[in-house]
């Protein structure tokens, strides 16, 4: 039984993240409520709500999706670019390749000083809006979040910079229990982008 709730869960979330542009957490909680479930009900793991995105994505979105793809991938990579003394890492849908133009990009930055970033945006005359969220391993991290113009999408798209500590970069890039690189540089990025 927990199983079929599981599965209904993370297709309702899929459809969140997809039509939506919702990231899974409140994909879930959302999905939660539609379904009229018990608000202890167990939330499906992330895994489970991306392998239902890509179903969902093959299904209905398969005339726009990876245009969508290549264009945020694009625009990701312009960022890293103008960002590359910050040692810059892609992560979350764009990297793993289940992104729609209503996803953000999420860039993670290192530097031993916390404010060369947004002195490097500041310099460049970059808005930006400043918070604290979880980071690599759970650790608290300054995010820069940005809008970022995409001509080939015709809109602005949000850019979320993580600033880490320099040390955080030992093992961001270790495989996760899937065996996939959560993370991806660069030149990585730009091998995605000529294979598409």
């Amino acid at each position: 039984m927990a199983g079929s709730f599981d599965e209904e869960l993370a297709q309702a979330a899929a459809r969140l993240v997809v039509e939506e542009g919702l990231e899974f957490g409140p994909a879930k909680q959302r999905a939660l409520k539609q379904l009229k479930l018990p608000a202890r009900t167990a939330l499906p793991a992330n895994d489970l709500v991306e392998a239902a995105v890509r179903e969902y994505l093959a299904v209905f979105c398969t005339d726009t999706q990876p245009a969508e793809l290549l264009a945020l991938r694009q625009l990701a990579l312009q960022w890293m670019d103008r960002l590359q003394a910050f040692q810059p890492l892609l992560s979350g849908a764009v990297w793993h390749g289940t992104a729609t133009r209503l996803s953000d990009i999420y860039l993670h930055l290192f530097s031993d000083d916390p404010k060369a970033v947004e002195i490097a945006l500041i310099n460049e005359g970059v808005a930006y809006e400043a918070t604290r969220v979880a980071g690599l391993r759970g650790a608290e991290a300054d995010a820069l979040s940005i809008h970022a113009w995409s001509d080939t999408l015709g809109e602005d798209i949000g850019v979320h910079l993580l600033v880490h500590d320099t040390l955080a970069q030992r093992g961001s890039l270790q495989p996760d229990q899937q065996q996939r690189k959560p993370r991806g540089t660069a030149k990585q990025l730009r091998e995605l982008i000529e294979q598409a």
